[in-house]
């Protein structure tokens, strides 16, 4: 049996090798390492598989939820409504901007923020909604918009680890994620479905005003080179790692699928257990599967985290400590949110390996120990 890895980046790029290298050293013989061609075609082909009028690349996920809030107009002592049970990128840029996080529960099927919670919670500071698309899992977009037209709102959607997920409305219309907001995000880390082979992100939107504030303020506030006309800072995707994306991008399709047939194999083998709930589907949500995140039911989460690791299984806890509970969020009154679903989702989920280069034997070993920890 191969090792076993949370994510194989280095088999998978074996297997398109000969395109990412003939890329890469194109892009070196060209000597064009930022900005450039590469680049342009790049941002072009991936709002064409979007369905995005525009992609905007940057340096990393992080700055492009920054950037999204930047060019919102958002202010101090504003307020955003986001889920806790996220990564902290999603809210660490609001309080960089000294904006402050409003956290509200999550839907406990899909870990995705609640459309009920947003409700509850917008007053006259709201400014904007947040909502994330956990472990590659859509957050119920038709609801939010409704909410969010309803209070004249607009709606970053954090899409770092969804991308190329297709959301189905009631009348039967599809999109993907990210392109359903005002301003879509996400993040082209290595691990995520669409990955570099170092850091990167982008910004989609369908409207020409905010297409042009977000690119004026990730490049240092310039409308023209040289004339600043706002406090920008400069996030870039160098042209390295838009030639690997270029041609990643041709192949997420594949990946998605590969992704979906390694949680199907999950599913089957943990199906009816008592002391697992696998990853939620449903049919107007194509869960691209960033993560596979179990629910364990009256079992010792942290226990099964060190026995799998003892036995050669990497697994991982995402995450541990919800944002609410942050230090970091002391000063926005992080501690005075109730969000006891969250609290307890934090306490049970867990990730298994989930990748393009998963096969059978080595899922094969790791269901069997997560069943004989379980099932003793």
């Amino acid at each position: 049996m191969r090792p076993l890895q949370m994510v194989d980046t280095k088999t998978q790029y074996q297997k398109i090798k000969p395109e990412v290298d003939a890329a890469v050293l194109a892009v070196m013989e060209s000597s064009m390492f930022i900005g450039g061609k590469v680049v342009t075609e790049f941002a072009e082909n991936l709002a064409r598989y979007h369905g995005s009028k525009h992609c905007i690349p940057c340096a990393n996920g992080t700055d492009a939820l920054q950037i999204a809030l930047m060019a919102l107009g958002l202010q101090p002592g504003d307020e955003i409504i986001t889920p806790s049970f996220t990564y902290i990128a999603t809210v660490e840029v609001a309080a960089l901007l000294n904006i402050k996080p409003v956290f509200v529960e999550v839907d406990p099927k899909t870990f995705c923020i609640d459309p009920e919670a947003i409700e509850k919670a917008i007053t006259e500071k709201t400014k904007a909604i947040i909502p994330v698309h956990l472990y590659g899992q859509a957050a119920d977009m038709e609801k939010i918009m409704a909410i969010a037209a309803k209070h004249n709102l607009p709606v970053i959607e954090d899409n770092a680890q969804a991308i190329g997920c297709d959301f189905t409305f009631r009348d039967g219309s599809v999109k993907k994620t990210g392109s359903i907001g005002h301003i879509g995000c996400t993040s082209f880390y290595p691990s995520k479905n669409l990955g570099a082979f170092g850091d990167g992100g982008a910004m989609f939107t369908n409207d020409d005003e905010l297409a042009a504030a977000l690119r004026m303020i990730a490049s240092h506030g310039q409308s023209k080179r040289y004339y600043h006309d706002v406090v920008g800072c400069n996030s870039r995707l160098d042209a390295i790692q838009a030639a690997i994306l270029d041609i990643k991008l041709t192949h997420l399709d594949e990946y998605i699928a590969a992704r979906r047939k390694a949680a199907d194999f999950y599913d089957r083998a943990f199906a009816d257990n008592k002391f697992i709930t696998v990853p939620f589907r449903d049919g107007n949500n194509k869960h691209v599967f960033h993560q596979y995140t179990l629910i364990l039911n009256d079992i010792d989460r942290d226990a099964l985290n060190q026995f799998l690791t003892d036995n050669g299984v990497p697994n991982m806890i995402y995450y541990p400590v919800p944002a609410h509970k942050q230090k970091m969020f002391d000063a926005f009154g992080g501690s005075s949110f109730e969000l006891p679903l969250t609290d307890w989702l934090t306490e049970r989920v867990i990730s298994l390996p989930i990748h393009t280069e998963l096969d059978e034997e080595q899922q094969g070993f790791i269901v069997s120990k997560v069943l004989e920890f379980v099932n003793t």
